[in-house]
């Protein structure tokens, strides 16, 4: 688990699930004009998280986009996978708030099982 949650989580609150990047990251272009530096970093500092709580998304290492929100908040989790998302495990989580908020992360590991795991955890 990343420093982040670790240092942000609240009383009797735990971590349920996490995940990272899906390892396709290192194979865009992007990863492999930076010699797959520019993954890595993504990959070791990026957080996606269900606790007992809420979810919380952190990216970026210099530069911080944070979303957490309460678990009664969230009407919907929704993962769109294309075909190679399918056979290989990853997709986009679209996190769809109350209020109307709609936050999307791409090339999330395991994106269905973030999904599972929120839905067990809301219910």
């Amino acid at each position: 688990m990343g420093s982040y949650v670790d240092n942000n989580l609240i009383k009797d609150e735990q971590v349920v699930y996490e995940t990272k990047y899906h390892w396709k990251t290192f194979f865009t272009l992007s990863g492999l004009l930076s010699l797959f530096i520019v993954p890595a970093l993504a990959r070791w500092s990026d957080e996606f998280v269900i606790t007992s709580k809420r979810i919380i998304c952190k990216t970026g290492i210099f530069s911080r986009r944070t979303l957490e929100m309460n678990l009664n908040k969230i009407e919907s989790v929704n993962v769109d996978q294309s075909i190679m998302g399918r056979m290989f495990g990853y997709g986009t989580i679209t996190i769809i708030g109350t209020g109307g908020t709609k936050e999307s992360f791409p090339d999330i590991g395991s994106a269905v099982e973030f999904r599972k795991k929120f839905q067990e955890v809301s219910s």
